[in-house]
């Protein structure tokens, strides 16, 4: 497999968005930014989510074929059994890693990041196995980002504090938001804005956040800024404006994690997530994040 089609299939343009994911959970769960285990976990949620992009596009092989016949399985750049198996092998490795985060370093977390990464692995199958059709898609496509603030807090931490499981939530909202938006036809039509109420979410959180930490208030003014630009990209819908809109939200996830972090006090990891936002941008006109 040639290293272009690599990059392609594990979409890895996308990939700093993970790691802003992964600073969240870890700094909600009451860990230090100079924790040995964080580096263990951005190796092992990078490999979560290359290998669950690799398995979306083994199990959209047959699809793709009649109607995206330039990816790479169906233009016969890498056959479908070799993504599957370098699909799995990273979920098992990535699993792998996180037992040793688990077992490896004191405090010890144990069984409880494996545990958390199996249940995110049975999401990511699951969600490439029966998103076509599915209309709750975007809700377990959703719950896959969730698990992931979820494993990183459990690697370093037993009990969990109540933020981390609020945090996942605003998270989840974001996502089902942008997604539903996204398949819209109209957004000016009433009944079709309400997606945009689970958008509200996260803002409605991230003023919260503001008004308790006042470090929080300019990340939550680019986060807005940036989520109203893609929603009036959605709206217009000219060419490529859907396309361009679906990447610009995702690319949002890490100005959301920077409104949360700055919020709870993290301002080195929320400028992190700031910078990662760039780089996703960047990333995202070399590599397609879609």
């Amino acid at each position: 497999m040639k290293l272009s089609v690599a990059l392609r299939l594990g979409r890895v343009s996308n990939l700093p968005t993970v790691w802003t994911n992964v600073f969240t959970g870890v700094a909600l769960a009451g860990a230090a930014a100079a924790d040995a285990r964080l580096a263990i976990l951005l190796g092992s949620l990078s490999l979560f989510y290359v290998g669950g992009m690799f398995l979306n596009d083994a199990f959209d092989s047959a699809f793709d074929a009649g109607s995206r016949p330039e990816r790479p399985i169906p233009s016969g750049q890498v056959s479908a059994a070799q993504v599957y198996a370098a699909g799995f092998g990273m979920l098992v490795a990535g699993v792998g890693l996180l037992a040793w985060a688990g077992y490896g370093f004191g405090p010890f977390t144990q069984w409880r990041p494996v545990l958390a990464g199996i249940a995110l692995a049975i999401a990511i199958t699951f969600y490439n196995w029966h998103h076509k059709d599915n209309p709750l898609s975007p809700l377990v496509m959703g719950v896959c980002r969730l698990l992931v603030y979820i494993v990183a807090a459990y690697a370093v931490a037993r009990v969990l504090p109540r933020q981390v499981f609020i945090a996942a939530i605003v998270l989840l909202c974001y996502l089902i938001g942008l997604t539903y938006s996204a398949k819209q036809e109209h957004l000016d039509r009433l009944g079709a804005v309400w997606p945009l109420a689970f958008l509200a979410v996260p803002v409605a959180y991230g003023i919260w956040l503001a008004i308790r930490q006042s470090a929080a208030l300019l990340p939550l003014l680019l986060f807005v800024g940036w989520t109203l630009y893609a929603l009036w990209l959605l709206r217009r819908r000219a060419k490529g404006d859907v396309p361009r809109a679906v990447v610009s939200l995702i690319a949002g996830i890490a100005l959301l994690d920077s409104v949360i972090l700055a919020g709870h006090g993290a301002p080195l990891l929320a400028g992190l997530a700031v910078v990662a936002f760039v780089l996703t941008l960047s990333l995202q006109r070399w590599v397609s994040g879609t």
